[in-house]
């Protein structure tokens, strides 16, 4: 059984650092793009970041610069490190495996992240 396990949420300080980690017990997890997407409430689920198979990685605007997304094929983990946090980035942030040749998606169940003073 497939499972993505959130960890290292928590509350921070505006301007304070979290790092995300996620455990994916995928098998061939090396052939998935692995992401963090959040949701605020009363919004729609949003991409964060995702890292390819191959390491290439995609930001959203608001992460750019702030937020750093790796992955460790070999542990089968992928972390989110965050720093210079702000106030709207408090979210619940889930962690995300997908292959689309596959048609395999899976998700986490999410940890929140509070930015508040």
């Amino acid at each position: 059984q497939v499972q993505l396990v959130e960890s290292g949420g928590g509350l921070v300080q505006p301007g304070g650092s979290l790092r995300l980690s996620c455990a994916a017990s995928i098998r061939f997890v090396n052939l998935y793009v692995m992401g963090w997407y959040r949701q605020a409430p009363g919004k729609q689920r949003e991409l964060v970041a995702a890292i390819a198979p191959g390491g290439s990685t995609n930001y959203a605007d608001s992460a750019q610069g702030r937020f750093i997304i790796s992955r460790d094929n070999a542990v089968k983990t992928v972390t989110l490190q965050m720093n210079s946090l702000k106030p709207e980035d408090t979210a619940v942030y889930f962690c995300n495996g997908d292959n689309h040749r596959l048609s395999q998606t899976y998700w986490g169940q999410g940890t929140q992240v509070t930015v508040s003073a």
